[in-house]
This record gives structure tokens, sequence and C-alpha cells, in this order.
């Protein structure tokens, strides 16, 4: 089986060397148990700073996309992508060393369409740690998965339609719920993985201040603006660093 995996990446100069260690641990990791191919796929998102030198330096295959946005990234990876299973990781995600063996071992299974990976935030501030929990418990009431990590067949990629690139933010739980719908109407079935968790980067949670977080990442707020760039700043033209 060979995997792909899409980093995309706006100014990551500073995050993206640990993610792609983790990720280089994890391919050896899975190529030490098992025959296939893992390419890594660093799509560089109109960075004003050294992001693709970055990637370079750790190994991983650049391509620019210049126009913004994090899903028009992920589906510009997908197009370059030769694995028959692809694995989209944000670029301030680590990955745990076993996780490609997790990925690898679900999509064993014929039937499985792709997925998602739980997600484990470490937050500074106790508010947050308490913030965090209560998504957690939101998105298991209404079955969304976030995008620091999820994986499909490249095939399944194709005929769910790939991120929707009118979106700014929310793209990856539109396209968790995508794979599932689809998965529902081909007799088929999409996985979760609960171990291991992927650890993302808290600095919003850490830096932001508290009513900015609450506004943001409000599910009714983001529902309503989600599709207006001007409204993301703080994502795309002052992101935090």
């Amino acid at each position: 089986m060979r995997l792909t995996i899409v980093v995309p990446a706006f100014n990551e100069e500073e995050y993206l060397p640990a993610t792609l260690d983790a990720i280089e641990e994890s391919a050896t990791r899975l190529l030490d148990r098992i025959d296939g191919a893992v390419e890594t796929i660093v799509v560089d998102n109109n960075s004003s700073d050294r992001t693709a030198a970055a990637a370079l330096v750790g190994g991983a295959t650049v391509v620019h996309e210049p126009e913004q946005g994090i899903a028009r990234s992920r589906n510009t990876g997908a197009r370059h992508a030769d694995g028959e299973v692809l694995v989209f990781v944000d670029a301030d995600v680590i990955v745990p060393p076993s996780l490609l063996l997790a990925i690898h071992a679900v999509m064993s299974d014929p039937v499985c369409l792709g997925g998602a990976v739980d997600v484990d935030y470490r937050p500074q501030r106790r508010f947050a740690r308490f913030y965090l929990r209560a998504w957690r418990l939101l998105a298991r009431l209404t079955g969304m998965a976030q995008g620091a990590a999820q994986f499909c067949r490249a095939s399944a990629f194709e005929e769910a339609g790939g991120y929707d690139e009118t979106a700014w933010i929310g793209e990856d739980v539109d396209f968790f719920w995508s794979l599932k719908r689809l998965a529902r109407e081909t007799g088929r079935k999409v996985a979760f993985i609960r171990r291991p968790r992927v650890r993302p980067s808290t600095r919003r949670f850490d830096k932001w201040p508290l009513w900015r977080v609450l506004v943001w990442t409000n599910p009714l707020f983001i529902a309503l603006l989600r599709r207006r760039k001007a409204v993301w700043t703080g994502w795309y033209a002052r992101e935090v660093r």
C-alpha cells in the first residue's frame, strides 16, 4: 500500500520541522514492518517565510499553491499525490510513531473509505482545557471530526469531491461528513481512530484572549460566516506565531 502524506502550510517555518520529523519517524516504523511506500508533500500556500526551504530540509516534496485557502491547498496536494491512500496532516500537528501503522491497519480493510484521527490538545490555560473538552463532547454528539489528521483512499477522495474550497474554516468537518455520506450510499464504512491521537498546536488557545477564542471558535459564528475570508484573518493574514 502506498501512502501520501499531504501537509498544507502557510508561514509554518517554525512548526513544520517538528511535524515532518514526526511523520518521518512514523513512516520509518511503518516501512520496517510492511512492504509499501510513503511520500510526503508539503503544499506551500503562498508563504512569505522559509516554509518551502524547511519542507525541503525535512525531506518533503514541495508543491506551491499561490491562491490562499487550506481546502485548496489540501486539494492541490491530493492532485500531486501518487499514493493509494491520502493522509492529510496539518503543519502544526505532531503525529505519534504508531499513527501510520494504525492507518495502514484500518485501510487494509477494502470496505473502509477513510476516516479521521482523534486529537490530544494540551493547552496551557485551564479555561482552554475545559473549553476543548466541551468541544470534544459536541464532536461526539454531532459526528464531527477535525482535520488535524484525516485520511482516505485516493478514489474515495475523488468520489467525495475533495475539500470545499468555498469554506475558509470547517472544510475538514464537511469532508468527513461527505465521506460518511458516501459510505452509507455505497455500503462501505468510515473509521475514527481513537488511539493513537495526534497532538495539534494550541497556540491560539494559549495566546488569544478569552473573548476571541469564544467568538472565533463558536459553532454558530463559524456556521454563519465560514465562507467570508475577511473574517478569518487570524488564520490567513494575522496568523498566530
